[in-house]
């Protein structure tokens, strides 16, 4: 009898349990302390990989969208995905039909395939949501996984005894750690090595990341992986592999282009591409176009250089036409006897034409792959002086070493890509660094491209007039709404523009061009000399609060670099059609 009450006890305790019950106690099942360390590395791998495939989703989006826009959205969405995936993970393990780690290699290997189709919207998408709707199909939900896998097995490691708060609060703190730090080094790693080899290119990292994906939770899942891997290999004309570098021209030729070649730098996605229809070859970097020029010939204009497409870099050769009273007192120095540092190498139209001239010329470029693509296809003459380095850690050098070694006649300052200029070489800091290197007679030429309404334009036109006694500013085109620049209206005015500056305070002029100027080349004869002066009242009638930029401190100018960013892929997007950006 007592023992019939006590089993009748024991059946009333245990109530029946609903199939979710079921279900969250299959998965809650305890670990076995031999597996303790062996789940742990498993969470922390899937951390690390999930934190190593954020600089790679940003870099598989900058050909289609630009460097800066594809930036704009991805750290929120990250974290975002990073707090979803933590919070939700007891949630989706009930609901979701398998294991929830081994959707993952599947996902990993079909993101690529994602991207493919999705790029092909990108002209309606536009460069504000075209990197949003992407990383929300593809690098958000991996990231979610990842983690939501990640916490379930960290909470095998039992922290109960020292207390509730230390239980749940240490694996969440570790885990944001471990992906913040992976994250952090891998950006760095990949920025300094993308391009060295077939593995460390965008499709190649992504398959890297898949497969050790793959490796790591291996089910019956990856019986699928095939198709996706296939399509890589034979359709997707991003993986640098020679069947498929051949049906990207297929499909270029179709828009009447064709690629000469390709790579992958620090810089970004590089191609040398030619229009079949026009005549003329230009080298992409990213979303953006570092320069070209024709090589189609036409009857009777036989030049000494090609003719390049864009009049700004022809504009900036006019430092060798600037004059002023005194100099006209002495007696002149020829090109050969004068030399010239260009910051910025570009496809080489500037340094090319002061070679021309005989001008004694060094070139600064940071991207070997640039350097290398721009000798190759470009014509860019071997009687220079080539320095591949960061151009900071140049002038800091050549300002240790003394204007004995280093001073010039010339410096050509021209460092747009990606769409927005480069900040820190606009900061006060490194502007002196160059005026430190410029002969007392000699004369600067800075390139700024971008939308000259904006107050990021207005603080760099101040930093430079602060740093220089004596300038005057030219735009390649003129003022919009065909206003005077101190009277135009326009909402947007995005263009380039060079500020030619000297160290005296001495007003200057441009002599008259010769013949010899041009080096037989139309373009030098109609864009040669400076027409279209902006007085600097134009920068400051908005009433922008300006600065002086100072090393550091450039962050203020972040959100204009976005929108510059975001105008200048428009354009870029009337250059070309769309479908040379978006297969790449």
């Amino acid at each position: 009898m007592p023992a019939s009450r006590s089993k009748s006890k024991r059946g009333a305790e245990q109530p029946q349990q609903s199939p979710s019950d079921l279900k969250s106690s299959e998965v809650d099942d305890p670990i076995p302390p031999s597996s303790l360390p062996q789940t742990t590395l498993k969470a922390v791998e899937l951390l690390v990989l999930a934190a190593i495939y954020s600089p790679v989703s940003q870099l598989t989006l900058s050909p289609v969208y630009g460097s800066i826009p594809s930036a704009i959205h991805h750290h929120r969405l990250m974290m975002s995905a990073v707090v979803l995936g933590w919070i939700a993970k007891n949630r989706m393990r009930l609901y979701l039909p398998t294991y929830l780690a081994n959707i993952l290699p599947l996902l990993a290997f079909s993101i690529p395939v994602i991207q493919y189709y999705l790029f092909s919207y990108s002209g309606r998408l536009g460069s504000f949501y075209g990197p949003l709707v992407t990383e929300a199909v593809t690098y958000f939900p991996l990231v979610v996984l990842s983690v939501s896998s990640a916490g379930i097995l960290l909470e095998a490691v039992d922290l109960g005894h020292y207390g509730q708060r230390i239980r749940y609060a240490v694996p969440a703190i570790l885990s944001y750690t471990i992906f913040s730090a992976t994250e952090n080094a891998s950006t760095y790693f990949i920025k300094q090595y993308i391009g060295s080899s077939p593995i460390l290119t965008r499709m190649g990292l992504q398959h890297v990341l898949a497969t050790f994906l793959a490796l790591l939770l291996p089910s019956r899942l990856l019986i699928l992986a095939p198709l996706p891997i296939l399509h890589s290999t034979l359709l997707n004309v991003h993986m640098p592999l020679d069947l498929t570098t051949s049906r990207l021209n297929s499909t270029l030729h179709q828009s009447g282009f064709a690629i000469v070649d390709r790579r992958e730098s620090s810089t970004g996605y590089l191609a040398v591409i030619d229009n079949l229809k026009d005549g003329f070859r230009v080298m992409r970097c990213d979303h953006s176009l570092l320069g070209g020029e024709w090589f189609k010939s036409y009857q009777g204009h036989a030049s000494a250089i090609k003719e390049p497409i864009y009049s700004v870099f022809v504009m900036l050769e006019a430092v060798r036409l600037v004059e002023t009273k005194s100099m006209n007192q002495l007696p002149e120095i020829p090109d050969n006897q004068r030399n010239a540092l260009v910051i910025g190498l570009g496809i080489g139209t500037t340094p090319s034409a002061l070679v021309a001239h005989g001008v004694q010329t060094t070139i600064v470029e940071i991207d070997p792959v640039v350097y290398d693509l721009a000798s190759k296809y470009f014509a860019l003459p071997k009687n220079h002086t080539s320095i591949i380095a960061d151009a900071r850690a140049f002038v800091v050098r050549a300002q240790i070493s003394g204007w004995q070694h280093y001073s010039y006649d010339y410096i050509i300052h021209d460092v747009f890509t990606g769409g927005a200029e480069p900040v820190e070489l606009f900061t006060q800091e490194f502007l002196l660094g160059l005026k430190d290197l410029l002969k007392s007679d000699g004369v600067i030429a800075i390139n700024y491209a971008g939308d000259l309404l904006l107050p990021s334009a207005s603080t760099i036109v101040h930093t430079v007039l602060s740093t220089f006694p004596s300038c005057r500013l030219f735009r390649e085109d003129e003022s919009p709404a065909g206003f005077s620049d101190s009277e135009s209206t326009a909402e947007r005015d995005f263009t380039n523009m060079v500020m030619f500056c000297r160290k005296t305070t001495e007003a200057f002029g441009f002599r008259g061009i010769v013949e010899s100027d041009c080096l037989g080349t139309q373009a030098r004869r109609y864009h040669l000399y400076p027409k279209h002066e902006v007085l600097p009242e134009y920068f400051f009638k908005n009433g922008h609060e300006v600065h002086v930029l100072r090393e550091g401190l450039t962050s203020s100018l972040n959100a204009y670099q976005q929108r510059s960013a975001s105008e200048h892929w428009n354009i870029m997007r009337t250059v070309l059609p769309d479908s040379v950006w978006e297969n790449w």
